[in-house]
């Protein structure tokens, strides 16, 4: 990003609210039935286990089985939020 050096740094950060998209972490747990709508990974799964780090995945049709570092979040979004946030 690049900065604009006629502005005082407060000034950038606080833009006041705007139209934010919130990613959390999705916690899976096995036996779960999945559908991952877009990307590599895209279609339907169902976890057989789930690590510290990894996740296996099981598709219903190939049986085929992968294993992946953990990817999935639940997306909301929101309108009105301080952004970026001062955490």
């Amino acid at each position: 990003m690049k900065e604009d050096k006629d502005q005082a740094p407060d000034a950038q950060m606080d833009q006041g609210p705007q139209s934010v998209t919130i990613f959390r972490p999705y916690h899976l747990q096995p036996g779960q039935k999945i559908h991952i709508g877009g990307g590599p990974r895209r279609g339907d799964w169902e976890v057989i286990e789930v690590g510290e780090r990894k996740i296996k995945l099981r598709c219903p049709v190939s049986l085929r089985v992968i294993e992946c570092d953990h990817f999935c979040f639940f997306i909301e979004e929101a309108t009105g939020v301080p952004w970026p946030r001062q955490e």
